[in-house]
């Protein structure tokens, strides 16, 4: 179902996991408007997954520019 996040992923492969998780946001919001979604707690768990991805990337993105300076 849902990964845990691992420490050590690269830009890449969080902006990907990232586009992945609001496609599937939208299919959930999707789902639940016609009335197919059983577990609407996978809307809020994949908002908290793409919230620590982003927060996750942006310290990624910080780290790097703190290593060429």
């Amino acid at each position: 179902m849902i990964k845990k996040i691992e420490k050590t992923k690269d830009l890449k492969k969080i902006k990907e996991e990232i586009l992945n998780l609001k496609k599937s946001l939208i299919n959930f919001h999707f789902q639940k408007s016609s009335g197919q979604l059983e577990k609407t707690s996978n809307i809020k768990k994949t908002r908290k997954n793409i919230a620590q991805l982003k927060t996750q990337y942006g310290e990624l993105i910080k780290n790097a520019g703190d290593k060429n300076v």
